[in-house]
């Protein structure tokens, strides 16, 4: 079956063996797929849960998703946020939060990545909520004839 859907985003980063040891520690994710592609390497991330990978892609980094801009990782509990920024604190990674905003944004925290990337991590984020509400909605819709 062909992909469907978002499948992918891709990171420029200067150093890839770092940013693939900083996305494992804290994102939870694993690489599934490395090339070398015209003499630039190439890695795909997943965290296995869906078909959706983080490109790495060893270039000039002259843009990073900084401010608002991130990659948002959805953790079990508090104490998983916690434990993962504990541990970026003491590898001397610049953690903001965590912060608690209650919902829907839940309890989160920022981590640059080698190259200034932010990852969030967060705790009570209903993304998961917020699409079955919306596939429900247009069932609704389509099921009465309003579509």
């Amino acid at each position: 079956m062909a992909d469907r859907g978002l499948t992918h985003v891709a990171l420029p980063v200067r150093d890839l063996d770092a940013s693939i040891d900083f996305y494992r520690r804290y994102a939870g994710m694993q690489v599934v797929h490395h090339r070398v592609d015209g003499g630039v390497g190439v890695a795909w991330l997943s965290d296995l849960t869906r078909g959706f990978v983080v490109v790495l892609i060893v270039t000039d980094v002259t843009h990073v998703l900084g401010g608002w801009s991130h990659l948002g990782v959805a953790c079990s509990s508090r104490a998983e946020v916690d434990e993962r920024c504990a541990a970026a604190r003491a590898a001397g990674v610049a953690v903001d939060g965590p912060h608690d905003d209650g919902p829907p944004v839940g309890y989160w925290a920022i981590l640059p990545d080698p190259d200034g990337h932010h990852l969030e991590l967060a705790h009570g984020q209903d993304v998961g909520g917020a699409i079955a509400a919306a596939r429900s909605a247009d069932r609704e819709v389509a099921r009465d004839g309003r579509a």
